[in-house]
């Protein structure tokens, strides 16, 4: 059985944003997650979303962690 590894978000208020912008759906590994949102996380966070967490297999591996830039 394959894993997915999948994000979800929230904006400044702690509501789910469920039409992000460049979401993938799922990926095969916890590394392929991490890249793509390393990628797109100013395009997410320019879009509203405040926070973002990493799931495997639905259940929870960290976050939320802010998508605040670091000054």
């Amino acid at each position: 059985m394959s894993e997915q590894w999948t994000w979800t978000f929230a904006d400044a208020d702690g509501a789910a944003v469920t039409d992000p912008p460049a979401t993938e759906t799922a990926f095969p590994t916890q590394s392929d997650a991490e890249s793509w949102f390393g990628e797109v996380w100013r395009e997410l966070s320019d879009a509203g979303v405040a926070s973002a967490t990493l799931h495997r297999d639905g259940g929870v591996v960290y976050g939320p962690m802010s998508l605040d830039a670091a000054p």
